[in-house]
């Protein structure tokens, strides 16, 4: 049966419990736009944008999930580009909601959890507190050799490797898309093992002078698993169609 907007966007506010994390300024989870659609099939993408919406709707999509929203900082749209995602949401009379850090911190439905449970890695604990939530998942370690098969598997065509660190690491963090932030973290931790989305370059004599070892594998890669999971769970609650919505970006 069809649902509204609205339903579907109380239940994604329900599973992700959107209310009770707070995020970065421009996050601004929940529901941007609310279309004039009765919600049939429910669309799954990492960023909100003019190209994304066309693509949504030729995949017959009503209502799109999305990690960054037409909000985003630090890439906050000048009025114009805003005006022209409004614009296009409303040519294409599509809803649109926005979850970041809720989907990053899911125990179940979050990127880092799936990318963890995708490696058969065991969560030991979370950390990088972020106003109250930890949003970074710490696992038990396996050999790093294990460890860049099994992430050249996952991510075929972003797959980097910087390897400084043990052969054997006792622990491996796991932070999706930007992993700056939880690299001060790691020597409190125990662990000298990050796999992530992207780094910058300084980080590369970083690994090499602290013993790090480094596995930034695309920012968008990583953060495809988080809006998939929602997706797929609110359409078999509601008894919908769903689908991703992909652009092949490659950073």
């Amino acid at each position: 049966m069809p649902a509204t907007p609205r339903e579907v966007a109380r239940l994604c506010d329900a599973l992700t419990r959107r209310r009770e994390i707070r995020d970065f300024p421009g996050a601004r989870n929940g529901l941007q736009h609310l279309g004039d659609r009765t919600v049939r099939r429910i669309g799954a993408a990492v960023d909100a944008g003019t190209g994304v919406f066309d693509l949504a709707r030729r995949a017959k999509v009503d209502f799109l999930i999305v990690h960054h929203g037409i909000h985003w900082k630090p890439t906050l749209p000048g009025r114009a580009t805003l005006e022209a995602r409004k614009a296009s949401l409303r040519r294409h009379r599509l809803s649109l909601y926005s979850s970041h850090l809720p989907l990053d911190a899911h125990p179940a439905l979050g990127n880092n959890a799936i990318i963890a449970r995708r490696l058969g890695l065991e969560i030991e604990r979370w950390f990088l507190d972020h106003g109250g939530t930890p949003i970074a998942a710490l696992c038990r370690g396996i050999p790093r050799a294990a460890l860049a098969r099994r992430l050249r598997g996952e991510y075929p065509r972003t797959f980097a490797a910087i390897e400084h660190g043990s052969a054997k690491p006792r622990r491996i963090a796991i932070l999706s898309g930007s992993g700056r932030s939880a690299l001060p973290h790691l020597a409190e931790l125990g662990c000298d093992t990050l796999v992530t989305g992207e780094l910058r370059e300084e980080h590369f004599n970083d690994a090499h002078e602290q013993g790090w070892n480094l596995y930034p594998c695309g920012h968008y890669a990583t953060e495809t698993w988080g809006v998939r999971a929602l997706a797929a769970e609110v359409a078999r609650r509601l008894g919908l169609d769903w689908t991703f919505v992909g652009t092949g970006n490659p950073l």
